[in-house]
């Protein structure tokens, strides 16, 4: 039975750069992230993502910058996904990055870096089956 759960990894973060805590998610089977900046007068929010291959039992996984992020871009009919490695948001507003589903991996780690005023969020749609 497919189940979703989403989880509120940054919570209207203002600091220069905040990191989330290593997630475990090894188990899922698709994953999407929405990216907010809110209470913008001027500067941007940059997200980016790491990932690593440690087991469950890992206690301090080694992190990787990934560079696959699937970002949420209109497209024509021939050109192909557009990945990245961050998003940036330069006003209030919210963005959407997918996961590419043939690459797995068993943590994640999510940094939201503020400049100048406004806050950050992310929140991690995991989906299990």
């Amino acid at each position: 039975m497919r189940t979703t759960k989403i989880i509120t990894v940054l919570n209207a973060v203002t600091a220069a750069s905040t990191a989330s805590g290593k997630i475990y998610v090894g188990d899922a089977t698709r994953l999407s992230l929405q990216v907010r900046r809110a209470n913008h007068g001027s500067g941007s929010s940059t997200f980016s993502v790491k990932i690593g291959m440690e087991s469950p039992g890992t206690v301090t996984p080694v992190m990787t910058a990934y560079n696959m992020l699937i970002d949420n871009v209109t497209n024509t009919n021939g050109q192909m996904l557009t990945r990245i490695s961050s998003k940036v948001l330069s006003g209030d507003g919210d963005a959407f990055l997918f996961f590419d589903e043939a690459f797995k991996f068993n943590w994640i780690e999510i940094t939201g870096a503020v400049a100048t005023d406004g806050n950050a969020s992310v929140f991690l749609l995991i989906e299990q089956e």
